[in-house]
């Protein structure tokens, strides 16, 4: 679980491990089969004809972004603990609310970050307008956002948990 702050990144060592693994492997391991396949692709002939030979040069820039992303996240990277059940939304947080206060319209969802989650969840960051909206609140209170079109939507949280991974 991921919580952002500004620049930082707060981690849980479970979610720093996780990452840190896939940086690995990307760039160890992940680099040479990459390598392999486009020599193999190469050597097919023609390049500019060569659907393999294209398909592994953009498979390669793809791994090669994510290497970027995870060096970067894990250099702004804090490991800490996960969240302590205050009862008050906050990153690392499972919150459920209800729209317009009606209590048969409701969404579950965790506040954090897409980074590193293995669960069925939604994710809204902080920084979005419903998660900025209810950052800070407690169970019962009401939150307002802007909507893509301008309009406003009324939530009210019905329940805030630590989440459990």
């Amino acid at each position: 679980m991921t919580q952002t702050s500004d620049n930082v990144t707060w981690l849980t060592q479970e979610a720093y491990d996780q990452l840190k693994a896939e940086l690995d492997q990307l760039s160890g391991p992940g680099r040479i089969a990459i390598a392999t396949k486009i020599e193999e692709a190469r050597q097919e002939g023609d390049l500019k004809e060569n659907a393999g030979y294209h398909a592994a040069k953009e498979e390669q820039g793809k791994q090669e972004a994510r290497i970027r992303q995870l060096t970067q996240l894990l250099e702004h990277a804090k490991v800490g603990v996960a969240p302590a059940d205050t009862g008050v939304v906050a990153p690392g947080m499972v919150v459920t609310i209800a729209f317009d206060g009606d209590p048969d319209d409701t969404i579950t969802f965790l506040l954090g970050s897409r980074e590193y989650v293995t669960s069925d969840l939604e994710i809204y960051s902080p920084q979005s307008p419903l998660g900025s909206a209810v950052l800070g609140k407690k169970v019962g209170e009401d939150a307002e956002y802007e909507l893509p079109n301008g309009g406003t939507a009324s939530v009210q949280v019905l329940e805030v948990k630590p989440y459990q991974g």
